[in-house]
């Protein structure tokens, strides 16, 4: 009696495994839908579709497995031989592989996060199995501003190269900013005028935010208590008073903040009626020496 083409082992296993891997596939975006559809937090839906297609590729691999569990029992061997050279060859991808589930799993950091990461600052936008995709901040642009480039780094990033991470522990940072009043000034009433500007900005949700997050950090590792309020030294110069504003801000309006604190300075010192002024190099002559010019004749007679 003829067999049918499809009663053939080799081809309804073939065809069992590819109709599996079709509904698999098929589910899996449905699932994805339903979570883009009723889930309203962005962060929600991300982690939410990432569990699914990583859920979609282990029921992938499991029912080739059981599809073709006769064959694989007799390429056991085979595999284990072949298991060296793939793995010397594939050493990059099996590192970005181990980074991915470092990074899952160990903190170094999640989307969102602003990072520094392979010499690259920017912030993470997706994390893959083999690479994480950043947004670029700075290069051809000042400060903490996006590029417009997207950059994917290999997840081995992580075991081969420090990772900086702004705003994942402790989502704050300490800046300055140094502004050089002239000689002359009345040193108190600019260092009053800096600390108005700087306190202006401190408030008490900024506050609240910071000392909560600096407490848990304390909590977790093995950190020394550090003032969380603004401060403003001087030093002083040959040329200037060197003031230093050093105050606490969000990682990612350090920008905006320095702009508004500039700008209230300025205005504040405008305001003083020349009692408080910028200071900027300057270069003084204080005498120039006297010049003298002598002539000499043809007979080697010289005169002034």
């Amino acid at each position: 009696m003829a067999v049918s083409w499809w009663q053939e082992p080799a081809i309804a296993k073939l065809l069992a495994a590819l109709v599996g891997l079709l509904l698999i596939g098929l589910a899996v975006r449905l699932a994805q839908h339903v979570i883009t559809r009723n889930l309203k937090d962005s962060d929600s839906r991300y982690y939410g579709r990432k569990l699914i297609t990583f859920a979609g590729y282990l029921a992938g691999i499991l029912l080739v497995s059981i599809v073709y569990r006769d064959r694989l029992v007799g390429l056991t061997v085979a595999i284990g031989v072949a298991g060296a050279g793939i793995a010397f060859a594939l050493q990059e991808v099996i590192g970005s592989i181990a980074g991915w589930i470092a990074i899952s799993f160990g903190g170094f950091y999640k989307p969102g996060d602003r990072v520094q990461l392979g010499g690259i600052k920017g912030d993470v936008i997706d994390i893959g199995i083999l690479r994480t995709t950043m947004m670029e901040l700075g290069e051809w642009v000042d400060s903490d501003l996006y590029s417009g480039r997207v950059v994917r780094i290999a997840n081995s990033f992580v075991f081969k190269e420090p990772v900086f991470n702004y705003s994942g522990d402790f989502p704050f940072l300490w800046d300055e900013i140094k502004v050089p009043v002239k000689h002359g000034s009345d040193h108190r009433l600019a260092r009053a005028i800096l600390e108005k500007a700087v306190r202006d900005l401190y408030t008490d949700d900024l506050m609240l935010a910071s000392r909560q997050a600096w407490e848990q950090l304390i909590r977790r590792y093995l950190l020394e208590s550090a003032s969380l309020e603004p401060s403003v030294s001087m030093v002083v110069t040959d040329n200037w008073l060197a003031f230093t504003l050093r105050y606490i801000v969000d990682c990612k309006r350090r920008r905006f903040t320095k702009d508004l604190l500039f700008t209230s300075i300025l205005e504040a010192f405008e305001a003083s009626g020349g009692r408080v002024g910028i200071a900027s190099t300057t270069v003084q002559l204080v005498q120039v020496p006297p010049l003298e010019v002598q002539l000499r004749d043809g007979r080697g007679q010289g005169g002034t």
